[in-house]
């Protein structure tokens, strides 16, 4: 999966009005990564990291554009057909692995249970 890299001025750490920023793209990727994954409002995550609501909400906005640009999104959940269709194929095969185990405890009982009865 590709980088997310939000853009926030003409280079790397400056902002758009050509000041320094004062935040690192890592600290923006793992900050927007929070509001997504944990579900809270972008108020309450940006106050938990001592920073702005806004500053917070733009990033997180810079990141869906980006996201929406990359390529084809099913649902909205965020994630590419690609991922969506490895995750189906990782859910078969453990599902196909879970149905022989369940075939061998069945078996096994039923094995049991008979050699009880003698």
């Amino acid at each position: 999966m590709d980088t997310l890299r939000l853009d926030v001025g003409p280079e790397e750490g400056v902002s758009p009005l050509g000041r320094p920023s004062k935040y690192t793209e890592e600290f923006r990727r793992d900050a927007v990564d929070l509001v997504r994954s944990s579900g809270r409002p972008i108020n309450q995550v940006a106050r938990e990291l001592g920073m702005s609501h806004e500053t917070l909400r733009n990033w997180v906005r810079a990141a869906d554009r980006q996201t929406k640009a990359a390529g084809p999104v099913s649902g909205g959940d965020g994630l590419s057909v690609a991922d969506k269709d490895a995750e189906i194929a990782r859910l078969r095969r453990e599902n196909a692995e879970l149905r022989q185990e369940k075939e061998i405890l069945r078996k096994a009982a039923a094995y049991f249970a008979k050699e009880m009865d003698r």
